[in-house]
């Protein structure tokens, strides 16, 4: 059990078990881009750290590059995304794998399709640590997916709660709370 600013949080994923399933997404996407001009997009801040740990068990040469946005206040989604920082990396005939930290609603997926579909690149697939199918309502789903989990509000390993809690090297749920 841990605190995080008012809440009460339980471990749900423990970092040993993190580091195993982003180990078999690198060989994955090791794999199925052998060959290719491969680029990363990582979305921050929530996705720094998955993307730092799967960047460095990649083993083709590739590029890495950062968009910023936000869609989340306390444990709700605001329902929209803002653009903070903009891509500036060409991506024109690469194969891009956008790099999520958890994909929920999708509202963030879809809002960064829309912003990358005016360059040319060759292809575009989502990588995830974390995928809540049960609140999934976008349009483009993630194609892959380290752990599937039900709709519960969870933080640590780069996802925060008020923008604390990012930096627990394991991902623990909110626990419910007793009446």
């Amino acid at each position: 059990m841990i605190q995080v600013l008012d809440k009460q949080f339980e471990t749900f994923l423990p970092a040993d078990k993190i580091q195993s399933e982003i180990t078999l997404m690198a060989q994955k996407l090791n794999e199925e881009y052998a060959g290719k001009e491969l680029i990363f997009i990582a979305i921050l801040n929530g996705a720094f750290m998955f993307a730092a740990d799967l960047f460095k068990q990649i083993t083709l040469p590739c590029e890495i590059s950062f968009v910023k946005v936000s869609s989340y206040q306390g444990t709700n989604t605001s329902g929209r995304v803002d653009e903070i920082i903009g891509l500036n990396t060409d991506i024109s005939n690469k194969h891009v794998v956008i790099l999520e930290d958890i994909v929920d609603t999708g509202i963030t997926i879809d809002k960064i399709f829309t912003l990358l579909r005016a360059h040319q690149y060759a292809s575009l697939k989502v990588a995830t640590l974390l995928f809540k199918p049960n609140a999934y309502q976008g349009k483009n789903p993630p194609n892959y997916v380290g752990f599937s989990i039900p709709n519960a509000f969870v933080v640590g390993y780069g996802l925060d709660y008020n923008e604390k809690g990012r930096n627990l090297d394991s991902i623990y749920q909110l626990k419910a709370e007793t009446k």
